[in-house]
């Protein structure tokens, strides 16, 4: 139950981060859209990127995941 303090549609936290679904959707579209640029302006680059992945270990692609995941979050942190 909300606080009748605070209006319908409204946060109490000014300014935080909307953690609904609508924004997650929304941040996931935008990442489509990213990904989908890089193939449409670099087909060949991303074609050679894909074959060099396949070439490397699985703990080297661990480490770019969690080096991915943790820029991400660093991001996430400093521009909400």
């Amino acid at each position: 139950m909300r606080p009748a303090l605070y209006k319908s549609g409204t946060s109490r936290h000014h300014g935080a981060m909307r953690t609904t679904p609508q924004f997650f959707l929304c941040a996931l579209g935008l990442c489509l859209v990213l990904e989908g640029a890089l193939w449409a302006l670099f087909p060949d680059g991303m074609r050679r990127v894909l074959r060099d992945v396949l070439n490397k270990s699985p703990d080297t692609l661990r480490r770019y995941g969690l080096a991915g995941v943790g820029i991400g979050l660093l991001l996430v942190a400093l521009f909400r």
